[in-house]
């Protein structure tokens, strides 16, 4: 079934932790923006995460989101980074049609010294590495992986080239996370996250209009080679890049009123919202099958009093197994 279109103003915003797929037939674009807040927050919090940490976290957790509730089929949609800097992987991911899971992985003596000489930049924590976008459809289709490298440059960035790469079509990201600090119902001091983003992409009928600047070819490229962009992808694009990171996480602004800041004079619609949730995927079922395929030796060598403690590195839950539970048949 199409997803029913409505125009700003007649219906209700649709909050935080929904993606809103949107359209500007005036300028050929389409997209999706979102605004995180609860289940960003549970996610952070749940591994108290340095401050630098968390937000890089985040900007993952909303690309995850902005991306993976694009799939039209029923699966898994990962974003990955692995660096050389003081935070060397960040993961998350996006299983169909609304479940949403992210851990981090930090070196905590390089992240302080990090801190200590202002170096908190997203460049600077990632360090040099790659950035990998994985779409796995179960055992029934190969899993589909594109790499980009880490290159000194913010996550947007770099998930745009990816697109340019990858896909060929014009698009652009952005991204934002924020600390709140403010006070509960009982005037008890509050702390939380929130994030926000944007993906427009350059979609019209005729494909030839989807030109764009090539990419440098590296040495002895002088960048005189002939290339354009479409007047329509140029407007949309500069629209995109005036949004500050303020209105990507400012719960007063919403992502519909963001969109008609941007795109009202063009004609924007938006559709049905897709809820996302703070769900893992893991289960003490799932993790006694991995176990279960030890080895007597492995199984002795994992046990402490009789008992095997395993913890979700997503979601922090820990399954304990009795060491009997899991020997080998004879």
């Amino acid at each position: 079934m199409a997803e029913a279109a409505a125009a700003l103003g007649q219906f209700d915003f649709a909050g935080d932790d929904h993606v809103v797929p949107f359209q500007v037939e005036g300028l050929d674009v389409r997209g999706r923006a979102v605004q995180l807040g609860p289940m960003l927050d549970a996610i952070l919090e749940r591994h108290h995460y340095p401050a630098p940490v968390a937000r890089l976290l985040a900007e993952v957790v909303v690309l995850t989101v902005l991306l993976g509730t694009s799939l039209k089929f029923d699966g898994k949609f990962t974003v990955q980074t692995k660096g050389d800097g003081p935070v060397d992987l960040l993961v998350a991911d996006f299983s169909t049609p609304e479940n949403v899971r992210a851990y981090a992985r930090f070196d905590r003596a390089l992240l302080d010294q990090a801190i200590a000489s202002g170096e908190t930049e997203p460049e600077q924590l990632l360090g040099k590495g790659v950035l990998a976008f994985t779409i796995d459809q179960g055992k029934f289709a190969q899993p589909y992986q594109g790499i980009v490298a880490l290159d000194g440059t913010s996550l947007e960035e770099i998930a745009g080239v990816y697109f340019r790469q990858s896909e060929q079509i014009p698009t652009r990201v952005r991204l934002a996370a924020a600390e709140l600090f403010d006070r509960d119902d009982a005037g008890k001091p509050r702390h939380r996250w929130r994030a926000g983003g944007l993906v427009a992409q350059f979609l019209p009928e005729a494909p030839e209009r989807m030109r764009q600047p090539d990419l440098h070819g590296g040495d002895g490229d002088t960048g005189d080679r002939p290339h354009g962009e479409d007047d329509a992808w140029t407007e949309a694009r500069s629209l995109v890049e005036t949004i500050d990171a303020d209105e990507l996480t400012d719960p007063q602004v919403g992502t519909e009123r963001l969109l008609f800041r941007l795109f009202h004079e063009r004609g924007v619609r938006v559709f049905e919202p897709r809820a996302v949730f703070d769900r893992c995927s893991c289960s003490r079922e799932k993790i006694g099958n991995v176990l279960k395929g030890f080895t007597a030796e492995e199984i002795e060598a994992s046990q402490e009093n009789g008992e095997i403690s395993v913890t979700c590195e997503f979601c922090s839950t820990t399954y304990r197994f009795e060491a009997t539970e899991l020997q080998p048949a004879e």
